[in-house]
């Protein structure tokens, strides 16, 4: 009761769509100008290879990813300027999960130079992930390679909490969410070998360039989701150990308390929906 408590405090699914959101905002910017500056590097083939994508699904990603014919991508300053504002932003936005979810006070821009950081070594992280997928994928279902993934994610989900929480967070408070974490991402990565190449060949046979749009935004969605799960299950599982160090027993009503708190708290959740969903139907008229 206290996870779902928790997940519903920092508001859990908003907060998922706004890291997916940033995360595909700066990604699709990110990976075209890779491309420009060093020419061997391709994120449309890494993503069409790493899910196995055929067809409509495979042309829709290298639509996406890829210059119009006859031209090639270039960095200009309009370029750095968009890409650094769009990875800042994604920054914040992961900045924003660990104050919510730890109860700290904002910091905003003034934890900036932690955020570039911490960019450079997403970078790095995703760089080990593809050279283990690529190594070990080629089993079922990649079930390998998302193994020996779950401790390089559990550490780099600890570290990440320390730096954008500007140390604010020890690092023995962030084990069980970089442990949680990096299970919910193997298991993850193991679905979306599954449901995939499915979501996008369906979306772009139906939609084109959209479709694929629509279908990563579906994905980051669902991997964000359980990072912000994670996050949720960490903070009271870090809680609850501390409670059982300090010799503290939960009272016979505590299940109870926590449920209501959960039901008042879908309640007024419910209530604010309804209430604009009303106004803007009293708008139109």
């Amino acid at each position: 009761m206290r996870v779902i408590n928790r997940f519903q405090k920092i508001v859990g699914f908003d907060r998922s769509m706004a890291l997916a959101s940033s995360a595909l905002t700066a990604l699709v910017p990110v990976s075209i100008l890779l491309g420009a500056v060093f020419g061997q590097y391709d994120a449309a083939e890494r993503i069409i290879q790493r899910y196995q994508l055929t067809g409509a699904g495979a042309e829709a990603v290298r639509s996406l990813f890829s210059p119009a014919q006859g031209n090639s991508a270039s960095v200009g300053v309009f370029g750095v300027a968009f890409l650094t504002i769009s990875t800042l932003s994604f920054t914040r936005a992961a900045q924003r999960l660990f104050e919510q979810a730890w109860e700290l006070r904002p910091l905003s821009v003034r934890n900036t130079r932690n955020g570039l950081w911490w960019i450079l070594a997403l970078g790095g992280y995703a760089t080990v992930i593809a050279v283990l997928s690529a190594l070990l994928g080629g089993h079922a279902l990649g079930l390998v390679a998302s193994v020996c993934e779950v401790p390089v994610t559990a550490v780099f989900l600890v570290w990440s909490g320390r730096l954008l929480s500007a140390k604010r967070i020890g690092l023995r408070d962030l084990v069980p969410f970089g442990v949680t974490g990096a299970a919910l991402t193997a298991l993850y990565s193991v679905g979306a070998a599954i449901y995939l190449p499915r979501l996008f060949n369906s979306s772009a046979a139906r939609y084109g360039v959209v479709g694929a749009v629509f279908a990563m935004i579906s994905a980051l969605f669902a991997a964000m989701l359980a990072l912000v799960a994670s996050a949720a299950l960490g903070r009271e599982v870090r809680d609850e150990l501390g409670r059982i160090r300090a010799g503290h027993r939960p009272s016979d009503r505590e299940v109870r308390r926590q449920w209501d708190k959960v039901v008042e708290q879908t309640r007024s959740r419910w209530r604010v929906v309804r209430g604009q969903v009303s106004h803007r139907q009293g708008s139109d008229r």
